[in-house]
């Protein structure tokens, strides 16, 4: 089962290291991680995705929440949250196939940001299945060339760090 976690961090040098060899020294694994800042400088945000029963998750939590510079763990239940992810992608393209493909990014509402006369790179957001389905139709063309973000997410409530 694929979890989805909100950590609020200290903005300091040295946190992400001590996330991740948490996550390394008991093998859990991360399958997406994401990191930037809040609105206050001095508080990041990491999103990860990982794999786990409850039971992993509960150990997840509660290793966190030990660790110096950490502010919040939130669990992300179905419904709780609202997330997106970014995917930069490079498709081949002829003359005969870049109408279908510009078509296909329209109904996507996809943003073509680089135009080739063998390629187009596409910029798409959205959510986890929108985009696996976006791939999964330009794989059709040829990927040449594919970059993800890995998802980020917010609350849909606020929380009481972000009260304070």
């Amino acid at each position: 089962m694929r979890h989805t976690i909100s950590v609020l961090v200290e903005n300091k040098f040295g946190v992400l290291t001590r996330i991740t060899a948490m996550f390394s020294g008991r093998g859990y694994n991360i399958d997406t991680l994401n990191v930037g800042p809040t609105h206050d400088e001095s508080i990041s945000r990491l999103t990860l995705v990982v794999m786990g029963d409850d039971k992993t998750l509960d150990q997840v939590t509660k290793q966190l929440n030990k660790l110096v510079d950490v502010i919040e763990v939130q669990d992300f239940r179905d419904g709780e949250y609202i997330d997106r992810e970014l995917i930069l992608m490079k498709v081949k393209v002829g003359a005969k196939t870049r109408a279908e493909v510009l078509q296909i990014c329209d109904i996507f509402r996809a943003k073509i940001v680089d135009v080739q006369p063998k390629n187009l790179t596409i910029e798409l957001t959205g959510n986890e299945s929108k985009i696996t389905k976006f791939i999964s139709l330009m794989d059709h063309f040829g990927t040449i060339d594919l970059t993800r973000t890995g998802k980020i997410a917010l609350p849909r409530e606020q929380t009481d760090a972000a009260q304070d």
